[in-house]
């Protein structure tokens, strides 16, 4: 099972022209198809004038993320199934995804063919990935941890010197901490834990959830 994958780093927008067509690409992360559909009308209604505005997207986890891509109204297979391959292809070994592009192409007078049309929407996409940067999203297992308040200091600062990602920390009568670590590493977690507390800490695993970087 794949535990990671890569999604954007942040939102970014890049222009290209070949022979005088602008092609303008935006890229967002985005958490589901509502969200994805929403950014392609936004762009619709704010750039009335462009004649088309093509779209990819992938959503969700590995190992099966939804996928969909239109060429609105470009030929078939020149603009949206380019631009889908590209954000395949952009998780530098790994899965991307939680990402849509749109790019919105204002007609310069010349007919570009169908190599053009997709050397020109991979490009664009190509651009905007490159303003965007990519970031790793990991699958991990929550672990709670009840501790006094006189030690959770200093535990969760070993706990942060090791590595181990610290999610939450929530302040009552005890300090909770919600602990991220990789589904096989739960045991050394464990170990780690009986160390710190001197075999005092109950760590308690709550399930998983994918988190940033």
């Amino acid at each position: 099972m794949l535990t990671a994958y890569r999604v954007p780093a942040g939102d970014a927008v890049a222009e290209i022209e070949v022979k005088r067509s602008v092609f303008r690409c935006t890229l967002a992360r985005v958490e589901d198809e509502a969200g994805a559909r929403g950014l392609v009308e936004r762009l619709r209604k704010e750039h009335w004038d462009a004649r088309h505005h093509c779209s990819a997207f992938v959503l969700g986890p590995p190992p099966v993320p939804v996928e969909r891509s239109s060429d609105d109204g470009e030929p078939a297979g020149t603009a949206g199934a380019p631009m889908l391959d590209v954000l395949r292809g952009a998780g530098e070994g790994l899965v991307m995804s939680d990402v849509v592009a749109v790019v919105t192409r204002w007609f310069g007078g010349t007919l570009l063919g169908a190599g053009g049309l997709v050397r020109a929407y991979s490009d664009a996409v190509r651009a905007a990935l490159a303003e965007a940067g990519t970031r790793e999203r990991r699958l991990r297992s929550e672990v709670l941890l009840e501790l006094s308040h006189a030690e959770a200091g200093r535990v969760e600062g070993e706990l942060r010197t090791r590595g181990v990602d610290v999610l939450d920390s929530a302040y009552g009568a005890a300090v909770t901490l919600t602990l991220g670590v990789a589904p096989d590493g739960v045991g050394r977690l464990e170990a780690t834990l009986a160390e710190l507390t001197a075999g005092t800490a109950e760590p308690v695993v709550a399930g998983e959830r994918w988190v940033d970087a």
